[in-house]
């Protein structure tokens, strides 16, 4: 797993905006703050490739469930659910930005604690 997270400002205040507004889980919430205190903010051309933010099809094992799905993560008002579309503040989005590919998170989603690792990611 990574010693920190690396995510751009906006990604930073977006994830900062979502936690004020307590659209968050209390568990997440804390996880959250922890990951922002050490993360790393770079400017958009600076991201790595293999970092998980918005615009970036995403592909993730869920190892609890045993399933391995792709996410492709837009703007909020971009969501097309049935498009494989996910808004950057979805429950999955949220646990997985800013992590990179190979990472293995364990996150406290609403249907239960879920372990995952990023399998890929790439720009779309």
């Amino acid at each position: 797993m990574s010693e920190n997270i690396v995510v751009t400002t906006g990604i930073y205040d977006l994830i900062k905006d979502q936690i004020r507004r307590k659209r968050v889980s209390q568990a997440e919430e804390e996880i959250l703050n922890n990951e922002l205190r050490t993360a790393k903010q770079v400017l958009r051309r600076e991201l790595p490739e293999d970092v998980v933010t918005v615009n970036r099809k995403v592909t993730i094992k869920d190892h609890t469930n045993n399933i391995e799905e792709s996410y492709i993560f837009v703007d909020s008002n971009k969501e097309r659910k049935k498009k494989g579309k996910y808004a950057i503040t979805s429950d999955i989005a949220m646990a997985t930005v800013g992590y990179k590919k190979g990472d293995v998170i364990t996150w406290p989603f609403r249907d239960g604690e879920r372990k995952i690792e990023i399998l890929n990611v790439e720009n779309i």
